[in-house]
């Protein structure tokens, strides 16, 4: 933890200097991949544990909402709106097959239940080890969906399990979150512009 070593002042700079060396390729193929599901009318799933599960959460928030031109999009039923959902936010399921099968299984099980051919699985981890998020990518992976990885750290095993990603090659996780949240604001905005300008 970066933090723990540094004055506010350097580590906000290191934060700044950090969010200049990410890849703005693959922050754009991540919102290149989100509009062609938009496009196609597909669900876009978002998983990730701690602080990568409230981005998740933050990211399905925004993109549901934040990609809307209001008020006009609030009586217009016929404006197609993101079918985005954080597979993170329902406790009692989490819960129960946490539970009943295992905490490897929480988001799988979701999948199985939820997910068709052609849908986007969004993977957060900063580790990229996280064995709930792998088994989810597995499933996603044999089953015709799309997956996109988040990662941090050296990427872990989920940089090369999913189809494509966006890194953030830095041994701290919470400003390896903080730059996740960095470029989903951005992918947020693009979609906003491609759908409602």
């Amino acid at each position: 933890m970066l933090g723990t070593r540094m004055a506010a002042g350097p580590f906000l700079k290191r934060v700044a200097d950090e969010l200049l060396r990410l890849d703005p390729a693959e922050v754009q193929a991540l919102a290149d991949l989100m509009y062609e599901k938009y496009l196609a009318g597909k669900m876009i799933f978002v998983i990730g544990n701690g602080g990568s599960g409230s981005n998740a959460s933050h990211f399905c928030e925004d993109v549901g909402k934040g990609t809307l031109k209001l008020p006009d999009d609030l009586s217009d039923d016929r404006k197609r709106r993101f079918r985005v959902l954080s597979l993170t936010d329902n406790t009692p399921y989490l819960l129960a097959w946490g539970n009943d099968e295992g905490f490897d299984r929480v988001f799988v099980e979701q999948l199985k239940n939820l997910a068709s051919p052609g849908d986007l699985l969004i993977a957060i981890s900063g580790s990229g080890n996280s064995k709930n998020i792998l088994a989810a990518v597995e499933w996603a992976n044999r089953n015709g969906l799309s997956t996109f990885g988040c990662t941090g750290f050296t990427g872990g095993k989920l940089r090369g399990l999913a189809q494509k990603g966006l890194h953030v090659p830095l041994d701290d996780m919470g400003i390896v979150e903080t730059l996740h949240l960095a470029a989903f604001h951005w992918v947020v905005d693009d979609l906003h512009r491609r759908i409602s300008m």
